[in-house]
């Protein structure tokens, strides 16, 4: 490794275009650029993300990033580009690819295909420009728009390391519940920012949902009971008053905050974990930050920026430096390929 890498990270695997330009020499990292052009107000009327208008924005919107990155900086250069190869939407995934082969071929570098949900994890390592590692044995948390999973890591990032899959969402994810769930109150989308502002305001709550399979003796989740909970609950309920859509919104997110809290404290019980990482787009909601800070003890905490949790091209830079500890080579542009599917490749 050169002392002094360039990385170029691309994203666009759901609805953020994102283009990120790092230096990394050693441990410290300085980011040149982070440009990202998000597509809610396109989908914000549909109540979710739409696959076809999200890649005809990846289409305009990635050669825009990348013209206002030239502008911003000068004698532009990069050894290689990382890029989102999945999980994801096939119609983004299909015209990410496109953009970084064409760009790659331009350019004449080499790609490397990072998996977009362990970039969520390695984006919790940065702290201060600095790659900060976690110590191992570490339990992973993963909750977002289309997944919750949890993971043990072992080994040492610096050399070697492993990562396991111990459970997931049997049916909707987290980040998903509380879109369906935030539409059922009637809220915008995203419905994650919009269930924590308003449970806020919760006064009292004299009710109680369920904590859908919390006894099972597993790591998987399930919150597609919950939502049909509230879902039932609501329909019984002749007016709905502000304060009662509080209280919903309140013992909703604390049902879904309990899953998450039980999974998380009995692996790092289990497995012996000196280190707890968390990422995803619902990582950004404070309340759960709160949470999990109050009642998780005994662990190191990694817990990503606020303005990182989502999708951006800064976590697929990042993430690809832990590619290239584990060997990952670098590939030419017509041997890349994406996959909506995409298993943990490390």
């Amino acid at each position: 490794m050169r002392k002094t890498l360039k990385i170029l990270g691309v994203e666009f695997t759901c609805d953020e275009s994102g283009l990120s330009l790092v230096e990394v020499k050693k441990n410290e990292i300085k980011i040149v650029a982070n440009l990202l052009a998000s597509q809610v107000k396109i989908h914000k009327k549909y109540g979710g993300v739409v696959p076809h208008l999200a890649a005809r924005e990846h289409k305009k919107n990635l050669p825009y990033l990348f013209k206002k990155l030239k502008k911003e900086v000068k004698n532009l250069d990069f050894d290689f580009i990382a890029f989102s190869a999945g999980p994801g939407l096939p119609p983004a995934l299909v015209e990410g690819k496109k953009f970084v082969q064409k760009l790659a071929k331009k350019y004449k570098k080499k790609l490397l295909p990072v998996n977009h949900l362990l970039a969520h994890i390695f984006i919790s390592f940065l702290k201060e420009n600095k790659i900060i590692l976690p110590p191992t044995p570490a339990i992973a948390l993963l909750v977002s728009g289309g997944h919750t999973e949890i993971f043990l890591i072992e080994g040492n990032f610096k050399k070697k390391f492993k990562i396991k899959m111990l459970g997931q969402t049997l049916d909707d994810a987290a980040g998903e519940a509380f879109d369906k769930v935030a539409r059922m109150l009637g809220f915008p989308y995203p419905g994650g920012p919009e269930i924590e502002k308003i449970a806020k305001q919760a006064k009292s709550v004299n009710l109680k949902f369920p904590r859908p399979i919390i006894w099972q003796k597993n790591y998987n989740f399930s919150f597609s009971g919950l939502k049909t909970a509230v879902f039932y609950y609501l329909k019984n309920i002749k007016k709905i008053k502000k304060g009662l859509i509080a209280s919903v919104a309140y013992e909703f997110q604390r049902a879904v905050f309990d899953v998450l809290l039980e999974r998380t404290k009995r692996a790092i019980k289990e497995y012996n974990a000196k280190s707890f990482i968390i990422g995803g787009g619902v990582s950004a909601n404070e309340t759960l930050k709160e949470f999990f800070l109050k009642n998780l003890e005994n662990v190191e905490i990694f817990w990503p920026a606020k303005n990182l949790s989502t999708d951006n091209a800064l976590m697929i830079a990042i993430a690809s430096l832990f590619y290239l500890k584990k060997g990952k080579k670098l590939k030419s542009p017509e041997k890349i390929d994406i996959d909506p599917n995409l298993k943990i490749d490390l």
